[in-house]
């Protein structure tokens, strides 16, 4: 059991390097080809900082642990939420000035409800994952469309300012932009090997593993870009690195899971981690958009109150391997 763990550890740790570095070249090299700053933010860098989900999510399915895909999808978009804008909103509130922030908002509670829907039936088959992937499609086809008309989005300041104050030529940021895929990938079949064999070990199903060490493992580049922004006082690349990743999550990750290998959904899954997820992203919409005149924000009550719901979450989690119920 210790060389799956030193493989999960190691696969970690090289999956973030790999991802902060691909990510970066990405932006860059995107900023070179004269893609709006607004794109850059909403794509490119709330998509990007998925990759790991998405590649290590790939994988599994591939070696036939779909389970290992679901729970690493819903996993990290919990972790994203409650974890992630919890910590950093108790570091200092959150004000929400992006329209693009409040557009995607809805349309991430969206595609939430659409995913139980599509776990009703027990499986989220081929059929179901081609829906997903087209319906993420046609958001980054849409997203595109925006971004020339609205240009002058506090998201697009934020990710500006950003790629100046990381400068790198279009032959670094392809140079980057390639050795992070490659690492990514290396990085994530070393993972998915340590947490399937963690997982046979101890007799735990490999959902309950995506859900909790490989959801917070694939969530850090989400961490550590929203604590570099923060620095920044970036507030909307904070909220749109979490609502691009997790709209990302919930629609390509699981989508190209499903459409490689059909996934089995336990009614654990939709009474607990479903629910969950469903329950933080109501809240954040709620934060983050406002009621009654006011302000979007998250202050440092509400990131304390998410904070709280994944601790326990996790905590939940925990006692249940602990008491041989690891389902």
């Amino acid at each position: 059991m210790i060389l799956p763990a030193v493989a999960v550890v190691a696969g970690l740790v090289l999956l973030v390097w790999s991802a902060e570095r691909f990510v970066g070249g990405a932006a860059a090299t995107s900023a070179r080809f004269g893609i709006s700053p607004l794109l850059i933010g909403m794509l490119v860098i709330g998509f990007g900082t998925s990759a790991p989900e998405l590649m290590v999510s790939a994988l599994a399915a591939g070696q036939g642990n779909p389970g290992l895909a679901l729970g690493n999808a819903y996993g990290s978009n919990i972790a994203n939420i409650g974890l992630i804008l919890g910590l950093v909103a108790l570091i200092s509130p959150l004000a929400v000035n992006s329209a693009v922030v409040r557009r995607e908002l809805p349309l991430l509670g969206g595609a939430t409800l659409l995913s139980a829907l599509l776990m009703w039936g027990g499986v989220v088959g081929r059929p179901e994952g081609t829906l997903l992937l087209v319906l993420l499609a046609a958001f980054i086809g849409s997203s595109i469309f925006r971004a020339r008309r609205d240009g002058a989005d506090p998201l697009a300041t934020d990710t500006a300012e950003s790629l100046a104050e990381h400068p790198m030529s279009m032959s670094a940021g392809l140079a980057w932009t390639g050795i992070g895929l490659v690492l990514l990938v290396i990085s994530s079949r070393i993972l998915v090997w340590g947490a399937v064999a963690i997982a046979q070990g101890f007799g735990v199903s490999d959902l309950i593993i995506g859900l909790t060490v490989v959801a917070v493992g694939t969530s850090l580049p989400e961490l550590a870009s929203s604590v570099s922004a923060l620095r920044r006082g970036e507030h909307d690349l904070v909220l749109g690195n979490v609502v691009g990743s997790n709209l990302f999550n919930t629609l390509g990750v699981v989508g190209l899971a499903a459409v490689i290998q059909p996934i089995q959904v336990g009614t654990e899954v939709l009474l607990r981690d479903w629910s969950l997820m469903a329950a933080m992203t109501l809240l954040l919409a709620v934060f983050a958009l406002g009621w009654r005149g006011r302000e979007g924000r998250i202050n440092r009550l509400e990131g304390a109150v998410l904070l709280i719901m994944y601790l326990t979450y996790t905590a939940w989690l925990v006692r249940l391997v602990l008491s041989g119920g690891g389902s």
